[in-house]
């Protein structure tokens, strides 16, 4: 039998503290307790604690100054990726707003990693998309295509910032697109993105590309909002 390996104490740690900020217990600009006291509240030692401090810190969630107590910062103004990652591994702990903004980041970015990835690998999109073609009619089937899709432009796009960026949504992507594939049209809508960006591909054609996928993402943003609409509706 395989076993998960258990945690590390200052990643246990760290991870309790980034639930005890998203939760409000330790809202913005509030102060964290003393070192020893929040060492004690986690059951551990305080040269663990400043370990998980120091990530914490480095990734955007705190502001550690000498003599001074441990301020929370504005972590969506002040943190970096490492927080939206982290913000992205807890779904029950998503603002309302956050996937309609993270659709609206994908409207300005997906096109400019299709133009690229046409313009640096237009035959291996094609010959990718070749698959597409008969996908299986399920929404697990075509979430798991969806991502795999951008996340192969993003790499062929041959600009790694891109496929960073996509990476720290690795497990809230397949989520959200499972409920977005639930519905026939959602499908077919991107079917449809697909055979047209396949052509696109064939023809070298990087600007009709990028002109595709900026529609269809700005559309996929609207079928979103339906889709939620709907979801309420049949709970």
């Amino acid at each position: 039998m395989l076993w998960d390996t258990p945690l590390k104490t200052n990643i246990l740690a760290e991870k309790r503290l980034i639930d005890g900020i998203l939760d409000g217990h330790f809202p913005v600009d509030s102060k964290l307790p003393a070192e020893r006291e929040l060492a004690q509240q986690l059951g551990i030692t305080r040269p663990t604690l400043r370990e998980a401090l120091q990530r914490l810190a480095s990734d955007g969630w705190i502001d550690i100054q000498h003599g001074k107590s441990t301020r929370i910062r504005n972590y969506w103004q002040e943190g970096n990726l490492a927080v939206l990652s982290s913000i992205a591994e807890r779904q029950d702990k998503l603002p309302s707003s956050f996937i309609e903004n993270l659709l609206s980041i994908r409207i300005l970015l997906s096109p400019a990693y299709v133009r690229l990835a046409i313009e640096h690998s237009s035959l291996e999109v094609a010959d990718f998309l070749r698959s597409y073609i008969d996908l299986p009619e399920t929404p697990d089937d075509f979430a798991a295509a969806d991502w795999q899709l951008h996340l192969r432009l993003s790499i062929a796009s041959n600009n790694p910032i891109f496929t960073l960026i996509l990476n720290g949504f690795s497990d809230l992507y397949p989520v959200i697109s499972r409920h977005y594939f639930i519905f026939r049209e959602n499908r077919d809508h991107s079917r449809t993105f697909y055979t047209s960006l396949s052509a696109c591909a064939l023809r070298s054609d990087a600007q009709g590309a990028e002109v595709l996928t900026r529609r269809v993402m700005s559309e996929s943003l609207e079928l979103w909002k339906s889709t939620l609409i709907m979801n309420t509706v049949h709970d």
